[in-house]
């Protein structure tokens, strides 16, 4: 019996993926719950497995294809006996059988009388389309201005003229513009082939990441304020305690686990941070999912961790590892990487000294972290050797002011260099 392949779902709006790698080719044995295909979307690889066991009779969709949920991958022929030695890649994707060629029939003595030509019908005449009603200068301006479409206009002057009225009736409304048109990708001039010059197929991970990015520079209202928090007592705090933590836990102490507790702390004082921009509307939310930005062999993901203000030290530090560790394999599950409010990134661990971070839309902010650099500072009039980290919060200031944004960021500090604070949550 064949048995379809299908492609299963892929998470909360993620609607298509790319076929990165079939495992089997047409013919190939294939056994319960083996990986047959990967798939890769815009937040991680998926595998499928084969739902029975026999042999892989056919492939839809060959490597490279671009497939929506629910579309058929391939067939299995549940039972059949099919070839332990993997065939190859050329072989990957069944070409049609050709069509038999017909049979040859012998030429008739005599053509017959061609039939007479039926009579001509009369196309009919196309509906009248009524013409559009002049626009008044006052009105054309308005519309021009406002980049609209007339006809999406309820119109209520005489002979169903637009008037100014209605206009400003429809602005007031909130009536949208017209959609504009889709401008067309000039062509790339042609490129010299380089021997020293290699060509790798943009991967569909890499390709989102780059759409994203470019939407919240071209969709929000970006800006980034900075600070710098003085990380002495945190340091402090982990050489003491990191010992005894990791025995008792089973996970090292980082500077992460602080910082994202005083972000959860900080974000409940400013709620416009950890919020959302929803068309006309702006949500807030009220609970505190923090994105962490994790890079993989395949590009920066962002796995979220769920309630983090309700998750102790412990748990934040062996979620993160997790994350990260899972991240490198391409094990991570979409549902993983859904539903984050905020999202801090640590470009520290690179060695960056200092970044303006871009947002991960839809959320409204997002924090940079950095490397820890020894500065000469004052303190109490004096000048010491502080060990100092820049602190960078890229937001839309469509929903935050600057005056929260730079509030959060005091909050933080406050918090960083008197851990105390995240204990007693003051």
């Amino acid at each position: 019996m064949a048995v379809e392949i299908k492609v299963p779902p892929l998470g909360e709006s993620v609607t298509e993926a790319t076929i990165a790698k079939w495992f089997k080719a047409v013919g190939d044995a294939v056994a319960v719950d083996e990986p047959l295909v990967e798939l890769e979307t815009d937040k991680v690889t998926v595998e499928v497995n084969a739902p029975v066991a026999g042999a892989l009779k056919s492939i839809a969709a060959p490597e490279g294809s671009e497939v929506g949920v629910d579309a058929l991958l391939g067939v299995i022929e549940e039972g059949a006996t099919g070839t332990e030695t993997p065939a190859p890649a050329a072989a990957a994707v069944e070409a049609p059988a050709p069509a038999p060629a017909p049979a040859a029939t012998p030429a008739p003595t005599s053509a017959p009388a061609p039939a007479p030509a039926p009579a001509a019908t009369p196309a009919p005449a196309p509906a009248s389309v009524p013409a559009a009603k002049p626009l008044s200068p006052a009105v054309r301006k308005l519309v021009d201005d406002n980049n609209f479409d007339p006809a999406q206009i309820p119109a209520t002057g005489q002979d169903g003229r637009l008037t100014k009225g209605d206009v400003l009736d429809y602005i007031a409304k909130g009536g949208a513009p017209k959609p504009a048109a889709p401008a067309a990708a000039a062509p790339l001039p042609p490129r010299p082939d380089d021997p020293r010059e290699e060509r790798v197929r943009m991967s569909k991970l890499r390709k989102i990441i780059s759409g994203r990015l470019k939407e919240a520079q071209n969709t929000a209202a970006m800006l980034t304020t900075w600070n710098e928090v003085d990380m002495g007592a945190v340091m402090k705090m982990r050489s003491q305690h990191k010992d005894a933590f990791e025995k008792k836990h089973g996970v090292r102490l980082g500077f992460m686990s602080s910082f994202i507790r005083a972000a959860c702390i900080a974000l409940k004082e400013w709620p416009a941070v950890n919020g959302e921009v929803y068309g006309d509307e702006i949500i807030y939310k009220n609970y505190y999912n923090i994105g962490v930005a994790v890079g993989s062999p395949k590009g920066l993901v962002v796995p979220v961790l769920k309630d983090a203000d309700t998750m102790g030290f412990a748990d934040i530090e062996g979620g993160i590892s997790d994350f990260g560790r899972r991240a490198r394999d391409g094990k991570l599950g979409i549902d993983e990487m859904m539903g984050g409010t905020f999202t801090i990134s640590n470009g520290g661990v690179f060695g960056s000294l200092n970044s303006m971070p871009i947002l991960n839309v839809p959320q409204s902010a997002i924090l940079g972290m950095h490397k820890i650099d020894k500065r000469a500072m004052v303190v109490n009039d004096e000048i010491v050797i502080r060990p100092m980290m820049y602190l960078a919060l890229s937001y839309d200031h469509r929903i935050v002011d600057g005056r929260e944004a730079v509030s959060f960021l005091v909050r933080m500090k406050e918090c960083i260099e008197n851990p105390e604070r995240i204990l007693i949550n003051v």
